[in-house]
């Protein structure tokens, strides 16, 4: 014989279920959008082209050391060297070539075996359509490598929800003094 709630038990048990289910969906973490829904249009893949002068040296450094580690003084890769910066990005390769943005962010020496940074940096462009959108990069180089690759993980303006990478190759190096200018070449998708 089945044995049932008394009348005022299984009112109470009702309630709190539909009390519990309209909370759950009133108060939602997440839900599933549209592109569209945001504004956002087909999707593209663009190819940006400059150059990245790493100014160590010199009367105006674009490439500030601001920490280094004890071991860094013994060690054959700078492991723990951390590098602040906000280097000048370019049209041509030579410093006086026309702006089109920075690199603003840090670069620090990770590895203790070869030399390899880890790059968190944004490219914050200032002309051109791409005006005051940013490509976000976090990725390891391996700066005596001839060609790097580094993963674009996001941007803003007209880079949100950006994503792909940037090639990256040697084209200057002063040993004396560090000064770099490095050529990328940076393919992303983005609406």
């Amino acid at each position: 014989m089945v044995q049932t709630l008394p009348k005022h038990k299984c009112t109470i048990l009702i309630i709190l279920v539909f009390s519990f289910l309209q909370n759950g969906e009133s108060h939602k973490f997440s839900r599933n959008l549209s592109p569209k829904s945001l504004g956002f249009k087909k999707q593209k893949l663009s190819h940006i082209h400059f150059y990245f002068h790493d100014i160590v040296g010199g009367d105006h450094p674009t490439a500030m050391q601001v920490a280094r580690a004890a071991i860094t003084k013994t060690s054959h890769t700078a492991f723990g060297l951390t590098v602040m910066i906000d280097d000048p990005l370019t049209v041509g390769p030579e410093r006086t070539s026309k702006i089109v943005g920075r690199a603003q962010g840090i670069y620090a020496s990770v590895d203790l075996n070869q030399v390899g940074l880890l790059m968190a940096m944004n490219y914050v462009f200032l002309e051109g359509k791409y005006n005051g959108s940013t490509l976000s990069i976090l990725g390891r180089n391996s700066v005596f490598s001839p060609v790097r690759e580094l993963p674009i993980v996001g941007g803003s303006g007209l880079f949100r929800f950006a994503r792909g990478y940037a090639l990256a190759k040697t084209h200057f190096l002063n040993i004396s003094n560090g000064d770099a200018v490095v050529e990328y070449n940076v393919y992303v998708q983005h609406y």
